[in-house]
């Protein structure tokens, strides 16, 4: 007869707990030793569906989860060596119906097993060819199966899982086992039976405990002369305390006493029977110390009407000073650490940070417990801010740099970023909006499966090297925002794993809804009607703002915050009143927090919804790509390249009407691919202009930001676009994308590799002609910050329809005396030469703002010629540049090279060619028309030495039109349009 005895502590793979990934990978047999040959069926239909309807190869990556392991992450003897190479070891067979096959005797399979491992379970996820698409289980978890540890698979079902096992004392408690074949069962409590079952292959039966201490449960399985057993040890626990929370203690979390010698552990978790705080200050042992007490139903809870909401302990004889881990003990079986942990520990992922970005990183504990777990520390060194008085850019003024910590930088740290912010600064920006930084699953991420929200990700760096990014910004003037993601959490929070069963929440948790409301959810979808969720947020919403002195919050996902179902076209399209009241509470909660806070909703929802939200001073994102990104390129049938409804205002000139400035509008985020991507792909041509031509798409981005920084109301770019980032959104780390043809038919079918790192391209901003595009960008940005006319001005119109577009903004009435500073904006965005009326406000002399030329006006509506591309910025005054700038009407070369200028521009009877030689060189001038005919030519008798230089160019006998000029000398050329108006 065999015995396996399961102690207190140790891990009770024997005690078969579910898996929740059954359906999606099927054995054959269903049970199986290590030594049997096993078919794994594997159904792409369920789990994440990455590879429904996949056309490739499929390969297993699979290990095993042996008597060794830690945790069921902890895979040990994975096949294969490499994840993105399979070897034809690991294909599978197509069954057809997205169901693949394969078949193997796993002792044999999988390589270097010793005599002395015991393999409790398969782990497997599946992939095609190069590694992607990944299939995965629910949630994008690993797939578990279960190997039969002996003949009868005999096993507890419950109690299962990791112990220790708590019955409370002289009451009823369920008890049940199974057995892979049908044999004589029965369960004993201390050498007692208790229950038996004849030629059964399960038995349940209602076990008391009567004694203190441990308890021993007994399975056993005859058949014929066949018998097994299995052992379990259960420990009794005492009648649940009923307790007030203390005085001071904090809700939720830990609240330290005693000058740090003692803690307050709170947890939320209604409806479960009893919880242990388990810790390296115990010993990890759920004792009667452990034992937590329940708070009484009472007025002040999470949610006033629930019972057994609220569970607590007091912890004493802590080293202040020094770190703990810690996890809560749920019922006797789970394992989950602090939803309110300001730091966790996570066994798989924190050996890949990097000793430079987090220094003395805490070790896990590792052989104590598995799963992740939280630290405290009392009388933590606090961080010493530097600003705190610091004034918020109004929201007219705001110019938003979107952010990726990990790919703005090459070490994705906070300290990096930090060191960057002149860069920023320089450009003018004002607020920087990172991508979600709270805990999220892994390591490499765009952050948006978030599982801890109260603790920064260690991949990123330290607390107070969050908190010192924060300080540095305000020192410039710039605010932070955070992307905060509360429409969803994933399967390491806490809150999900309390309330989880059959791959989904339970329809008892107080925080999430069994199934999303909404199809563009991912994770598990948050109840914002549970008064639970709404108190949760409300404390995230607080706790960054006044820890970490943020100045507000890109809300992720914000249409989702409702309980009415939604389908893609009602996501957006119908008003939810609903909505609209959960995002005022929101909002009122979060000015009663911080007054002047940034409130940013990703919310596309229909104007009138929009306009709701916005005239209550909710702020909500723009976007535009498509509209500014078909400008670039060249497009313009039916209206495409209109950009206009990314103005707040005036609905007649085609804005959505809303009264106050609350619309961020942006060309560009981390969602949509990058407009110089598109324009050298797919960028229009007429005879030798061409906007797949990199100068021509850069000058291209330029004449879009005049259209773009101008508008009245918040602008966002994102990470890079002032250099023309030109890498597409769907490219992998090895730099290819997937299944791109080139055609505009198979562009952006295959996002497969749309999260993956993106190169940090800093060199960019070394590129002459991309800084060009930087200090267009800089200097557009410096206008419309320092001057009124863009933050409320008295008239604003747009004609943004064709392909050649104006605007025009006055600072006041055109009827004052002093109407103030007026602005006309012209532009371009054929491939071919055209014509605008400007409708100038005023006769008079105009400032190009961006290169200093003046435009004497005597007929206002007189029309101006423009190249393809070409636009300029014009003010009643002039105003100038950021210093540090150098802007003229064509692209420049390094400071070194040749730089040339036309002045005037247009030109009459003479132009005056101002440039600067690097070096000497000999010169000449070669004029065409923009058919390619040379029409006149200048050349100097001598060579001119290096330095400023005029070259004066008669233009009188030309005829009027826009023409090529280009300049000459020695090895170097430089080209500038110039417009002949007589």
């Amino acid at each position: 007869m065999k015995t396996l005895r399961l102690l207190l502590g140790l891990v009770a793979f024997l005690a078969g707990m579910p898996l929740l990934q059954a359906q999606v990978v099927t054995t054959q047999p269903a049970i199986f030793k290590d030594t049997d040959e096993v078919t794994l069926t594997y159904d792409a239909n369920q789990g994440n569906k990455a590879l429904v309807g996949y056309t490739g190869n499929v390969y297993i990556w699979t290990g095993v989860i042996t008597n060794q392991s830690t945790s069921d992450s902890d895979w040990k003897h994975v096949k294969g060596t490499s994840f993105s190479s399979p070897s034809a070891a690991e294909k599978m067979t197509s069954l057809g119906n997205n169901k693949y096959s394969i078949t193997f005797v796993p002792r044999t399979y999988y390589p270097g097993l010793t005599s002395a491992e015991v393999i409790r379970k398969l782990a497997m996820v599946f992939r095609g060819d190069g590694g992607k698409p990944e299939g995965k289980g629910d949630g994008n978890s690993d797939i578990l199966v279960s190997v039969a540890q002996n003949t009868f698979d005999l096993r507890f079902t419950n109690p299962a899982g990791i112990g220790p096992f708590l019955f409370a004392l002289n009451t009823p408690t369920p008890v049940s086992g199974s057995s892979a074949v049908a044999s004589d069962l029965a369960l004993f409590l201390n050498g007692t039976k208790v229950a038996e079952q004849a030629n059964a292959t399960s038995i349940t039966a209602n076990v008391t405990l009567t004694q203190a201490g441990n308890n021993t449960l007994r399975l056993t399985a005859t058949k014929g002369t066949a018998t097994e057993a299995t052992e379990v040890v259960v420990q009794s626990r005492s009648a649940i305390t009923l307790a007030a929370l203390p005085a001071g203690a904090k809700k939720d979390g830990v609240t330290y006493l005693n000058g740090g010698t003692s803690a307050i552990i709170s947890l939320t978790a209604p409806n479960k029977q009893f919880v242990h705080v388990i810790g390296e200050f115990n010993n990890w042992t759920a004792n009667e110390a452990s034992y937590m007490k329940r708070t009484p139903n009472a007025a002040g809870d999470a949610a006033d009407n629930t019972v057994d909401g609220r569970w607590w302990v007091q912890i004493d004889g802590l080293t202040a000073g020094q770190e703990y881990a810690y996890q809560f003990l749920v019922d006797g079986g789970l394992r989950v650490a602090d939803p309110y942990s300001e730091k966790v520990l996570d066994p798989n992922n924190d050996q890949y940070i990097p000793a430079v970005t987090y220094p003395n990183l805490k070790a896990y504990p590792t052989g104590k417990t598995n799963g992740i777990v939280s630290v405290l520390q009392s009388n933590a060194s606090d961080y010493a801010w530097q600003v705190t008085n610091f004034a918020r850019p109004k929201r007219t003024d705001m110019i938003i740099y979107e952010l990726l910590v990990r790919d703005f930088v090459a070490r994705h740290d906070y300290k990096t970023v930090t060191d960057s912010l002149d860069y920023i600064k320089r450009l003018g920006v004002n607020v920087l909006e990172l991508m979600p930084v709270n805990e999220f699953e892994g390591n490499e991420s765009w952050g948006y499966n978030p599982s801890f929200f109260f603790a920064p990700d260690k991949y990123y760096g330290t607390k107070n090297d969050l908190k010192k990014l924060v300080d540095e910004a305000h020192k410039r003037g710039i605010a932070v925002v955070l992307d905060m993601v509360l429409n969803h959490s994933f399967g390491q929070s806490p809150m999900v794993q309390m309330y989880f069963e059959n791959g989904n929440p339970s329809s008892t948790s107080p925080w999430f809804n069994t199934t999303a409301k909404h199809p563009y959810n991912v994770g598990y979808d948050f109840n914002h009607e549970s008064a639970f969720t709404k108190y949760f947020t409300k404390q995230v919403i607080k706790h960054w703002l006044t820890e970490y002195h943020i100045d507000g919050y890109r809300y992720d996902l914000a249409g989702g915050f409702s309980q009415v179902q939604k389908t893609e076209a009602t996501y957006d399209a119908v008003y939810d009143q609903s909505r609209v009241e959960i995002w005022k509470d929101y909002y009122d909660y979060q000015i009663s927090v911080d007054a002047t806070s940034y409130p940013i909703l990703e919310s596309f929802a229909a104007n009138a919804e929009g306009k709701t939200l916005a005239d209550y001073g909710l702020m909500l994102w723009g976007k535009a790509t498509d509209n500014y990104n078909e400008a670039t390129m060249g497009y313009h049938e039916n209206g495409k390249s209109n950009f206009s409804y990314g103005y707040y205002g005036n609905t007649a000139q085609g804005g959505r009407g809303w009264n106050a400035p609350n619309l961020v509008t942006y060309m560009e985020s981390h969602d949509e691919q990058r407009l110089m991507y598109k324009n050298l792909r797919f960028g229009n041509s007429s005879g030798t202009y061409s906007v797949k031509e990199l100068n021509t798409a850069l000058a291209r981005q330029e004449a879009a930001g005049a259209f773009f920084f101008t508008v009245p109301g918040p602008r966002m770019i994102w990470q890079f676009g002032e250099v023309g980032y030109d890498k597409s959104i769907f490219m992998c780390t090895d730099g290819s994308i997937p299944n791109d043809d080139g055609t505009p038919e198979q562009y952006g079918k295959d996002q497969s590799c749309k999260l993956s790192n993106k190169p940090a391209l800093w060199d960019y901003y070394k590129d002459a002609n991309r800084r060009h595009l930087y200090d267009v960008y800089r200097s557009l940005i410096a206008l419309k910050v320092q001057e009124p006319a863009f933050e409320n001005p008295a008239s604003f119109t747009q004609d943004l329809n064709g392909a050649v577009k104006t605007m025009h903004l006055s600072e006041r009435d055109a009827s004052s005396s002093d109407p103030g500073l007026q602005v006309t904006i012209v532009g371009n965005f054929d491939v071919k030469t055209a014509t605008v009326v400007p409708n100038f406000q005023s006769a008079g002399t105009w400032y190009n703002y961006l290169n200093g030329e003046t435009l004497t006006v005597t007929d206002k509506a007189a029309p101006l010629t423009l190249a393809p591309g070409q636009y300029t910025v014009y003010t009643s005054r002039k105003i100038a540049v950021p210093a540090g700038t150098v802007l003229a009407t064509k692209r420049q070369k390094d400071a070194a090279a040749l730089q040339l200028v036309a002045l005037p521009n247009p030109a009459s009877s003479t132009a005056t060619l101002r440039y600067e030689l690097g070096q000497s060189a000999p010169v000449s001038v070669t004029v065409t028309n923009l058919l390619g005919a040379t029409v006149h030519t200048v050349t100097t008798s001598t060579r001119q030495p290096a330095g400023t230089r005029e070259l004066q160019l008669p233009v009188q006998n030309l005829a009027n039109g826009v023409y090529l000029v280009r300049l000459n000398a020695g090895a170097q050329q430089q080209t500038v349009r110039l417009v002949v108006h007589h």
